[in-house]
């Protein structure tokens, strides 16, 4: 899929996103043999929750949910690859296998969309903010203590982009950013894959708001987010996860004034139970999105924890009633 006919979609409709890939593995209640099975029998660390690896393991249920979210009106579909760096597979021992996550990921949400021939699908490389932030100490007795450097994230998010390429991504989505610095290093290794492949993706970027102080984890405000941003000749900026949809809409009214990009939200189906499980119901979702497209606030919308194919469906149903956010690519 041309960047151009990326391009040419989002100016002509509100693209939709698709939902969580964790809630939709939760149904399956996999076991540890279903993240290890013919692949990773011998590994000395448990892996039950590494939800990555069962593209190489279990690839016919990521494939069967990202045909779901398809089936549901999704015209982006994110790769199975949030925690696909050699960062956060560390906790695992499984950095050596990071080149396959993201290959497989990648390659297997492209062969669905593929399947898919209605109108053009695209597929999103899922680029999480790692377990380390590079702008914050751990160690409260230690201020100055950091878990994480700069050129130590830009060479893992390297990793990951060139296998996510090589996996035929249409898109690279770096989501749910809690540190910009974090993100900085993730744009900044964009730009060095692509000046070494000659070649360049469109890229979307999505913060978080991590709760109704209006704030990052890091301090900044949406406004700022976006300065600290916009230096880059992005597609998108957005945000996800964290917040509902009623929650986030003034952050996104922040973003649709300031942007130069387009405009992108996928919030959780509201705030978690004290079960830490998600309540709000497609139809409650469906119609809290609505007053952003009332609005005009965004250019792409889709759900984050919680959210299902119901769920897109239903956001699909409300955005196809709806123009875009005007901008100018």
């Amino acid at each position: 899929m041309t960047n151009s006919t990326l391009i040419k979609a989002i100016q002509q409709r509100i693209l939709v996103l698709d939902g969580a890939m964790g809630t939709m593995i939760q149904r399956h209640q996999l076991d540890e043999s279903d993240f290890r099975d013919g692949f990773f029998d011998n590994h000395t660390k448990p892996l039950k929750g590494n939800n990555d690896l069962l593209s190489i393991t279990r690839p016919q249920i990521i494939k069967d949910i990202h045909r779901a979210y398809l089936m549901a009106g999704a015209d982006i579909i994110e790769t199975n690859t949030f925690s696909g760096t050699t960062i956060a597979q560390a906790d695992y021992d499984l950095q050596d296998a990071v080149y396959q996550i993201n290959y497989q990921g990648a390659k297997i949400a492209k062969e669905v969309a593929n399947e898919f021939t209605d109108k053009p699908r695209f597929v999103a490389g899922s680029i999480g903010p790692t377990n380390r932030t590079a702008s914050i100490s751990p160690d409260v007795n230690d201020p100055g203590f950091r878990a994480i450097d700069f050129d130590s994230l830009v060479m893992a998010y390297s990793q990951q982009i060139g296998a996510l390429i090589d996996g035929g991504v249409d898109i690279l989505l770096i989501e749910t950013v809690f540190d910009t610095l974090n993100a900085k290093a993730a744009l900044y290794a964009c730009e060095v894959v692509f000046d070494q492949r000659k070649q360049k993706l469109p890229i979307m970027v999505s913060g978080t708001i991590t709760d109704q102080s209006g704030r990052t984890l890091t301090g900044q405000t949406t406004e700022a987010f976006l300065i600290s941003l916009s230096h880059m000749p992005l597609l998108s900026i957005g945000l996800n996860c964290a917040l509902g949809a009623s929650l986030m809409r003034p952050y996104l009214q922040v973003l649709n004034q300031k942007a130069p990009f387009a405009v992108s939200a996928h919030p959780n189906a509201g705030l978690p139970n004290e079960f830490g499980l998600y309540d709000e119901s497609p139809e409650q979702m469906a119609a809290q999105i609505e007053q952003f497209l009332q609005e005009g606030l965004v250019n792409v919308i889709g759900g984050c924890c919680g959210t299902t194919p119901e769920h897109i469906a239903a956001i699909a149903d409300v955005a196809a009633k709806y123009s875009p956010r005007k901008w100018n690519p």
